[in-house]
């Protein structure tokens, strides 16, 4: 577009009379200086108006609608990553979010929380909401002792892995859906920035110029260059403002995050309503939509700082724009917005001790594991690698510029190797000693090269001083392990929280952190992968701030404070769920909300390829366990025959 602008422009000076120019370039210079000024120019002059956004989408939705009216409704999920209901319901009681303020008060819509069972990470629970199936992620990072890998949901490799496990071609977007930016595709016809599906260009239906189009339209690409620019300034000028004002607790904010932020806030936010409104336009019949905004601020800034809630009130500004332009649809649309998980707040566990977890663990070991494997956060290249993974395919200036940067590795973490076929011992032998993981509060502790799970006994018996030192460290609030007798136990500075029997000695460890913590903890222990160690942060008496394991000042993963308590707004009009445990319980009641509305069919088909359910195929443990997951006492007795199973001569 600038390049054709540049040629009309100097054709315009070349034929004018009395106007000349020193050669071409200096004309090209001169359009893209000319775009950049009227784009400031015309974002002062509305002061952030929607009006240019909605017309631009208004014409996007005229261009591809296609057939008469529909009068079946379709759905649009719009999930506000990392939203805390608690948050959500004094924003809207300020008054901060004019859109979700109008939906509660008018009646429309109704806000309701849920909880996210452990681990509260976007994979556990996009895997639950958009598959069922929540119980095929264990963290946000784990560790495969069978197959000696290491699995993290952000690389593209992993995810598409992990999808395989969970997806039985029956997910809440089945049957013509369509997914944007998000971690796994919910079974959808159609998939694009889909951490899973990168490079599937079967799942991209339509023309290929989905993606690059974006970037290439006039108003798009010069608003994006300029407000993405503005908003990397913005992030430099606000984390200084931290630290001048000595607001604690906070972490450094620099390098890659500012240009990360400005693309997340603005590019990336442009992108999906943009990709949102075609594909109302065709009538999809239900888009989930992920807007990772306020959880990437969230993460460096905290999650109630005011640069946080500025970029939530972004998003309730495209709430409105995508309302607007379902008035432009053939296809009536309901809105739904929840979120995967909450956020808590507080010091680092390296800020406060000067030294991370990893370290700890390796100074209380009988013999220290030389340089163990410790995996930290990495969760905020993730909308960059899928950006960038569904550009490479594009022809063209977006293709490649993405095919550039994507070689240069920017954005783009390296996917673990899957191994080749090899013995156990083979396995073991090639494994590193030690492995130590981190999401957010939560942290992992594995032994790769000991098969099986290690118990309470073999720890006690191989590292001495290990359990005793980290449940007794300031830092953690409690740990996770499995007794070979008497299955799964919580073990806290003073006291202990046996999970098969319920019984309590001493102070319950459990006691600060809130009325689903032994429930979650049973659960997880039963989930695959669950590791030799499970540890846990301590969380602050009086203001419940955690301490995070990894360098972040809002976290999720574990349990303490909001982290687990997302939001679901849904139309007034449907059924009441009542409580809603886990994502899974959130999905199966989305799904029937849209049997009864008419947007999917109660018979529906996988969308267009066959899958097993490999959810009752991969591990017969953990189909018992979606059995007996609402029900303590099986739960109770999965663990005693489980520890059982797996106990080590």
């Amino acid at each position: 577009w600038l390049v054709s602008t540049a040629v009309l422009l100097y054709l315009t000076v070349l034929v004018t009379p009395g106007i000349s120019a020193d050669g071409f370039w200096d004309v090209f210079w001169a359009s893209w200086l000319y775009a950049v000024l009227s784009t400031v120019a015309d974002w002062l002059l509305t002061a952030g108006e929607t009006s240019a956004l909605e017309a631009q989408l208004q014409r996007t939705a005229r261009q591809f609608r296609s057939g008469g009216p529909d009068q079946v409704p379709g759905v649009v999920f719009v999930q506000i990553d990392g939203l805390s209901a608690p948050l959500l319901r004094w924003a809207v009681a300020a008054g901060n979010l004019p859109t979700l303020s109008r939906w509660l008060r008018s009646g429309s819509h109704v806000l309701r929380d849920w909880h996210a069972q452990l681990p509260a990470t976007t994979p556990a629970s996009q895997a639950g909401l958009l598959h069922g199936a929540s119980s095929e992620v264990p963290a946000f990072r784990w560790y495969e002792k069978e197959a000696g890998r290491l699995v993290v949901t952000n690389h593209p490799a992993d995810s598409a892995l992990v999808e395989e496990r969970l997806s039985d071609g029956r997910g809440l977007l089945s049957g013509g859906g369509v997914s944007l930016s998000n971690i796994f595709s919910g079974d959808a016809a159609t998939s694009l920035l889909t951490m899973s599906t990168v490079g599937d260009k079967s799942r991209r239906a339509g023309p290929s110029r989905s993606l690059g189009s974006y970037l290439v339209d006039p108003y798009g690409f010069t608003r994006a260059l300029v407000l993405t620019a503005g908003e990397m300034l913005k992030e430099v000028y606000q984390a200084r403002r931290q630290r001048v004002w000595g607001i604690e607790p906070r972490i450094r904010r620099g390098g890659a995050y500012v240009a990360l932020r400005g693309l997340t806030n603005v590019l990336l936010r442009d992108l999906n309503v943009n990709l949102l409104a075609e594909h109302m336009a065709r009538g999809a019949p239900a888009l989930y939509c992920d807007f990772v905004d306020y959880d990437e601020v969230a993460h460096h800034a905290g999650p109630t700082r005011p640069e946080s809630l500025a970029s939530l009130e972004g998003i309730d500004r495209v709430l409105g724009v995508l309302q607007e332009t379902a008035r432009h649809t053939t296809r009536p649309y309901h809105f739904v917005v929840l979120s995967d998980h909450g956020q808590s707040q507080g010091a680092t566990f390296r800020q406060r001790y000067g030294s991370g977890v990893e370290d700890v663990v390796r100074s209380l070991l009988a013999e220290p594991a030389v340089a163990p494997l410790a995996e930290g956060a990495d969760e905020v290249h993730g909308p960059v690698t899928t950006l960038l993974g569904d550009l490479v395919g594009e022809r063209g200036l977006p293709g490649s510029v993405a095919r550039r940067t994507a070689r240069s590795g920017v954005g783009r973490p390296t996917d673990a190797e899957v191994p080749a076929q090899r013995s156990a011992s083979d396995t073991a032998a090639a494994a590193p000693e030690l492995v130590v993981l981190a999401s957010g509060n939560l942290g992992l502790v594995y032994w790769p090269r000991l098969p099986g799970r290690l118990t309470l006994e073999d720890l006690e018996e191989l590292h001495p001083r290990l359990l005793p030192g980290l449940s007794g460290h300031p830092g953690i609030g409690f740990l996770l392990v499995r007794s070979r007798r008497r299955g799964p136990v919580v073990l806290g500075a003073d006291g202990a929280h046996w999970l098969a029997d319920g019984a309590v000695e001493g102070i319950d460890p459990l006691l600060r952190f809130g009325p689903h913590a032994a429930d979650d903890l049973r659960r997880h222990d039963q989930l695959a992968h669950a590791p030799d160690i499970l540890l846990n942060s301590r969380i602050d008496a009086g203001t419940d701030e955690v301490a995070a394991f990894e360098e972040l000042v809002g976290c999720h993963g574990g349990l303490g404070g909001w982290q687990d308590k997302p939001v679901l707004v849904h139309p007034a009009g449907w059924t009441d769920p009542g409580a809603l445990i886990g994502a899974d319980a959130v999905h199966h009641q989305l799904v029937r909300w849209m049997e009864q509305n008419g947007s999917r069919s109660a018979a529906a088909e996988p969308a267009g390829r066959d899958r097993p359910d490999a959810r009752h195929n991969a591990h017969p443990q953990e189909a018992h366990l979606q059995e007996c997951d609402n029900d303590p006492d099986e739960a109770r007795h999965a663990a005693e025959s489980d520890s059982s199973r797996n106990a080590r001569p």
